[in-house]
């Protein structure tokens, strides 16, 4: 199972594919980040945005895609952006047909860290770590959207679990 995760942005929006293995760890197979200029207008940038990310899924052949949920932000100029590309995100995933999930950063902190305040620091290090990686992932919102998708996979074992025991939802 492939998994995108994307952190999104419009400034910065990072993107995290891993793949999970039977019996075998799961395992990082691309992760980078798609930027826009700060100078362009809005709906130049988020047409950018809308033409990268959808290559991405066409090339990439995701199974699902897992998108920070939109919580909370302190600051309403930043909260619309991240909206619009999220939405961007959800529609393009949707649109492909692919299952589509949302965490917001706390559940992802938890499910990584086991600590729900977990600071950017230590989200990098342990995703470096389950992923085996050689290097911390950079810049912060690479490893945000590698860890939405570590999450995803771990909710997913999770739930198919629970039902396996037949154990109500």
């Amino acid at each position: 199972m492939f998994v995108l995760g994307i952190d999104p942005g419009l400034t910065r929006c990072g993107f995290g594919l891993v793949e999970s293995r039977a019996r075998a760890r799961d395992r990082a197979v691309r992760a980078g980040l798609i930027a826009t200029d700060v100078r362009a207008p809005v709906e130049e940038r988020l047409g950018t945005l809308h033409h990268e990310l959808a290559a991405l899924i066409e090339h990439e052949g995701p199974d699902a895609v897992v998108v920070e949920k939109v919580f909370y932000q302190r600051n309403a100029r930043t909260a619309i952006p991240v909206a619009q590309a999220s939405g961007i995100a959800v529609g393009l995933a949707a649109a492909a047909g692919l299952v589509v999930r949302q965490f917001t950063a706390q559940e992802v902190k938890l499910a990584v860290t086991g600590y729900g305040a977990a600071s950017k620091a230590q989200m990098q290090a342990m995703v470096a770590r389950l992923l085996r990686l050689a290097a911390t992932p950079e810049p912060p919102d690479v490893a945000d959207a590698l860890a939405l998708a570590v999450t995803y996979l771990t909710v997913e074992r999770r739930e198919r679990r629970t039902a396996a025991a037949g154990v109500p939802a």
